[in-house]
């Protein structure tokens, strides 16, 4: 069923079982870690320390990618977790990796059925959920991307945003 627009002319829209279909652009697991690892390089995230670490989380094996980058406000979180989106350009010469808006769908779901994405940068903090468990439980007939962010206003409040 496509999404329907202000003008109703349908929306593309994408089945869930795209996320395992797109995932398999990475025959062995090492291209999808790299993917992450370079989006953490990439001269708009401006990271200089990268971590991977396994841990146990309720019986599950569980890969956890960490940096020192910039962080994502709530637009760019909706944007890195959307398919096709990307604005990224060079920054003092500097070209990005990821130009696509694909590396971390399809290198996070190689991985895993289950990516949930922390980020903080200076004035947000953003939760991102890319899950085909969640997917599957709802039966969903397209992919959904739940999303949560607070932003901190001018007077040091919160204010929650909740995108889907």
């Amino acid at each position: 069923m496509a999404a329907q627009a202000d003008r109703g002319v349908p929306l593309s829209t994408l089945c869930p079982k795209f996320l395992h279909t797109n995932s398999t652009s990475h025959t062995w697991p090492f291209s999808a870690i790299a993917e992450l690892i370079d989006n953490a390089y990439d001269p708009d995230v401006s990271a200089s320390q990268f971590w991977i670490d396994k841990t146990m989380v309720q019986g599950q094996e569980c890969l956890s990618f960490m940096d020192n980058g910039n962080g994502l406000d709530h637009d760019t979180m909706h944007k890195m977790l959307s398919f096709g989106y990307s604005d990224k350009t060079a920054i003092k010469g500097l070209e990005p990796i990821g130009i696509y808006g694909n590396g971390f769908k399809s290198g996070s779901m190689r991985l895993g059925k289950d990516a949930i994405v922390f980020s903080k940068s200076k004035t947000t903090s953003c939760v991102g959920m890319l899950s085909q468990t969640y997917l599957e439980k709802i039966d969903a007939q397209q992919i959904i991307v739940p999303i949560v962010c607070f932003e901190k206003g001018e007077r040091n409040e919160y204010i929650l945003y909740l995108l889907r």
